[in-house]
Formats: structure tokens, sequence, C-alpha cells
């Protein structure tokens, strides 16, 4: 039985700009990189969906980051239904495509799997949604003398997209950074609870040939002669 979920676009709040400019705010470019980790049982299927508009950029980017040997089965369909992607046993993936009108639909597969359930990370980035150029309409409304201002209005659209740009980007690798972090660090537990498994076992073979070898040598020296009253 396969689950799915709709992911809303994020939304961009805007509260420390004056009240006059605050409607004309609505239109910059709102953030729409969004991430979600999940657990998905063995045997399962889980699926998303996401709307776009037309001509908009989607990119997708997933992570094993614990369970079983890190591999998971991708599907992405296009609102036609037609597959775009396709992929088995992967660890992770990174795919970009160019929209049509409608709801992309991507799920993760673990039905392969009977006991390992898998932890899994993806990340949506939303380009070209056709917000910008509007929002900058909005704006030219409020201003009426820039000279007042001492800046162009595009002096400030430039500064404003510049560092939210390079802010989405910062964000963008902290998230990355954590998720190879996790998946790390799951590996690195997993291996150490391996060593301590086979130590164990090799204390335990070392104990018992000890002794083999013990009751060996000594039945070596034992005298088996009865003696004759």
């Amino acid at each position: 039985m396969s689950g799915r979920m709709w992911l809303p676009f994020p939304v961009l709040l805007l509260s420390a700009l004056p009240a006059a400019l605050l409607r004309g705010a609505a239109g910059f470019t709102p953030s729409l990189d969004s991430d979600f980790t999940f657990t998905l049982p063995a045997g399962r299927k889980e699926c998303f969906y996401q709307p776009m508009p037309l001509k908009a950029s989607l990119e997708i980017e997933y992570q094993v980051l614990d369970g079983g040997e890190l591999d998971i089965d991708f599907h992405l369909t296009s609102p036609e239904g037609r597959t775009l992607v396709f992929e088995q046993r992967k660890s992770d993936g990174v795919h970009t495509i160019e929209t049509e009108d409608g709801d992309y639909m991507f799920c993760f597969d673990n039905t392969f799997s009977t006991i390992s359930e898998k932890v899994i990370f993806f990340e949506l980035i939303l380009d070209n949604m056709g917000e910008e150029v509007q929002g900058q309409e909005d704006w030219k409304k409020y201003i009426t003398n820039t000279d007042v201002l001492e800046m162009k209005l595009e002096d400030i659209l430039e500064s404003i997209n510049s560092i939210k740009s390079r802010l989405s980007k910062s964000g963008h690798i902290q998230t990355l950074l954590r998720a190879f972090e996790a998946r790390d660090r799951n590996i690195q537990e997993s291996n150490f609870d391996r060593v301590n498994f086979w130590s164990v076992v090799n204390l335990m073979v070392m104990v018992v040939v000890s002794a083999i070898q013990v009751y060996t040598l000594k039945s070596l020296f034992e005298d088996k002669r009865k003696s004759r009253t």
C-alpha cells in the first residue's frame, strides 16, 4: 500500500517591512526551497505530489541516510503520467527538469526490502516560478520620487535579490552537509556495532580454543597406566 502526500509551496514571511510597502513586498520571489526527512518501512512505497507552473524548474535531490544497504528505488512522473526518472537500488540522486503545468509525482519504493526500513532525506528546489517580474512592477507603484530615497528602485531590488540568493545557497549547502553528516554518523555507528559484535565472537572463540588446548596438553601428560597391587 503506497502513501501519498501533497507538498505546498513554501511561504516567505515579510514582517520587517514598513506597512506602506508591505503589499508590494509580497511580490518578491519567495524562497521555494524545502526539505523533508521521513522513515519508509520495509515493503512500503511512499509518493509525494508537487504542483508546478509552466516552464519552471524543479530540482529534486534525495539521499538514503540509514537502513539496510542505503538503497532505494526512485520514480518521477509528469502530470500526464509519463515516466521521467526511474532509478533502482540507489543511495542518492539529483534530478532537474523543466516543468509543465500540473502535479508532478515522485515516489520512493522500498518494497524490495522485507526487513530493513529506510530513513530518506529529500530536498526540492523550485525556480522560475513567474512571480519576480510582477513583484517588481508592484513595488514601482509605491515609489514616486527616487531622489528622496537617494537610491533607485532597481538597486534596492538587485541588492535584496542578491542577498536572498546567497542566503538561499547557504541554507541549501548547510542542509546537504547535515544530511551527509547524518548518513556518515549512521554508517559509523553501524560499523561500531559490527566491530563490537565480532570482537566478542573472536574473544569467545579464543577462550574455547584455549580451553581445548589446555585439556589436550593435560591429557598428554596424564599417566593412564593402572598400578597393580
